[in-house]
């Protein structure tokens, strides 16, 4: 029996779009002969689909395509694709997640998702879950167990093969825990299973494709491309290893790819083809450049320095050895002179006040006037280069360095920051190796380093990891044998940054606690540890 699984890359809400990339596959597919072809889960309306399925007309709409992209493959083999179907009214919640079997010009059967998730996809907020989950479906002599989400369940007698259609978002790490999963499950049924995973970007999620193909006893025998479209083709009848596509899962690569698709996709899916962003002489708008012109090329991508009074000239040498590097067009435009008309317009109203604070923010807010200022005339995206680490303890200038569309690094914590570079720079040098040495600095003041307000990075993200992703209270951070004084610091300052957080750019995400996706903090609160 052969299976041809469809990685396409779809665009939520582009119904007839999603129906074409699918009929796409479909036809280059069909040059295997398969006996079913399998696409992602939600391919029809693009994942996800947020509050789009709330709307009456947009269900009806992608009801019309559905059966006109079954009308369309007529002479294909039978194809299992991703949709929502209506729920009748009275039953519960309006849709359910499915998959409809096309086959002979028409929309057959369909089997519904159960169980479904309350997790990123928010699927609770819109599918009922099927009374009875999986469905099953005969061809010829096999049946096939039709299985949708990243969760395969099995309760009653087993298929000759399991066939599971996903929307698996991106997390570092997650692939491994995917393949483990799959190969245990074939392994303990008895039953091969092939899954067919969605690729690309949508706003602040990322999929990484990767199908894959397993045996009945466990053995890989299939892997579509990373973070790539892909067609994977497997004869069922021939247990060994047929289509394994390369896949380095080490932590940087993983991420770098997802940062590059995340960000090709979000700007292109946002109608736009180019962008702008800020160089400072520093590693994360190095890191956001790089990461730009892989996903964009250089002819997109527009650097500019923004130099005040307290910016080294290190730092513009390296800004400027950094836009050689990568091949692009970088503009100097000195930020002095408007400091100063800032000054005199509110020398008045400050009169008799030190400088403080004030002052320094108002450099970042300049900072972004000229830049937002350049992506309007320009047409472009402007893209924000924080990091995760400064996000999370509030390390930033609201509608300063937090200004942009898209904010590319924004789960990605400092110490891997500089991770990620070294790995890049082991391939190619881009990033100036001064960059990589010298102590970060924002250089809003003369002297100015980030460990006089913050502790060194390591530390800092070794304690927002326990607390973020480990969801371990204050005590047990202190208990493992952090400063208590310091960890009391670093969560307070974590909770008083939720107002900037939540008026940050959306930010790709590359773990499985990312700010916005997975954080669903009060703004208004006081530390109950205290």
């Amino acid at each position: 029996m052969k299976i041809s699984l469809l990685q396409v890359n779809t665009v939520v809400g582009d119904l007839a779009g999603n129906a074409d990339r699918i009929a796409a596959g479909v036809a280059g597919a069909s040059r295997h002969r398969p006996d079913l072809i399998v696409a992602p889960e939600l391919s029809l309306t693009g994942c996800p689909p947020g509050d789009l399925l709330l709307n009456k007309g947009f269900i009806a709409r992608s009801l019309a395509v559905l059966g006109d992209l079954a009308a369309n493959l007529a002479d294909a083999p039978p194809v299992l694709v991703g949709f929502a179907e209506p729920n009748p009214p009275g039953t519960g919640r309006p849709l359910f997640n499915a998959a409809a079997l096309l086959r002979d010009g028409a929309v057959g059967k369909t089997f519904r998702k159960a169980p479904i998730s309350d997790g990123i996809l928010d699927e609770t907020r819109y599918f009922e879950p099927a009374a009875e989950s999986p469905g099953f479906l005969c061809l010829g002599e096999r049946t096939v167990g039709v299985t949708i989400g990243e969760e395969v369940r099995f309760g009653g007698p087993m298929p000759d093969v399991v066939v599971n259609l996903s929307a698996s978002p991106f997390a570092a790490g997650r692939q491994r825990l995917r393949e483990e999963a799959l190969s245990r499950f074939a392994r303990e049924h008895g039953v091969a299973i092939a899954a067919a995973n969605l690729v690309g970007g949508n706003d602040d999620l990322v999929f990484d494709g990767r199908s894959v193909a397993f045996f009945a006893d466990g053995t890989l025998i299939a892997r579509g491309a990373a973070f790539g479209e892909d067609v994977v083709t497997v004869d069922l009848a021939h247990p060994a290893p047929q289509a394994v596509a390369p896949d380095d899962q080490a932590p940087e690569s993983e991420i770098w790819r997802a940062l590059v698709l995340g960000t090709r996709d979000y700007v292109h899916k946002c109608g736009f083809t180019s962008v702008h962003l800020g160089l400072s002489g520093g590693i994360d708008s190095s890191l956001v450049a790089a990461v730009a012109v892989r996903a964009l090329g250089p002819k997109n991508v527009f650097g500019v320095l923004l130099p005040s009074p307290h910016t080294s000239i290190e730092s513009i040498e390296d800004a400027r050895n950094l836009a050689k590097n990568l091949g692009i067009r970088v503009e100097c435009i000195p930020i002095a002179p408007m400091m100063e008309a800032f000054d005199g317009a509110l020398a008045d109203a400050f009169t008799g006040l030190p400088c403080d604070i004030t002052e320094e923010n108002l450099q970042a807010r300049i900072r972004a006037t000229v830049l937002m200022a350049l992506a309007n005339k320009f047409g472009s995206m402007l893209l924000s280069t924080g990091n995760k680490s400064e996000a999370a303890v509030g390390y930033c200038t609201l509608y300063g360095d937090t200004a942009g569309g898209l904010s590319v690094i924004a789960d990605v914590p400092k110490g891997m920051v500089y991770r990620i570079a070294r790995w890049l720079n082991a391939k190619q040098p881009v990033i100036p190796e001064r960059v990589l040495k010298k102590l970060p600095s924002a250089e809003l003041r003369p002297g100015q380093t980030d460990q006089e307000i913050l502790p060194p990075y390591d530390l800092l993200d070794a304690i927002l990891h326990r607390y973020i992703d480990c969801f371990e209270s204050p005590g047990e951070i202190v208990a493992a044998g952090y400063p208590a004084e310091t960890v009391r610091e670093v969560l307070r300052m974590v909770g008083q940054a939720e107002f900037k957080r939540r008026q940050a750019p959306p930010g790709i995400r590359v773990t499985d606690r990312a700010f916005g996706t997975d954080w669903h903090m009060p703004i208004a609160a006081k530390p109950w540890w205290q």
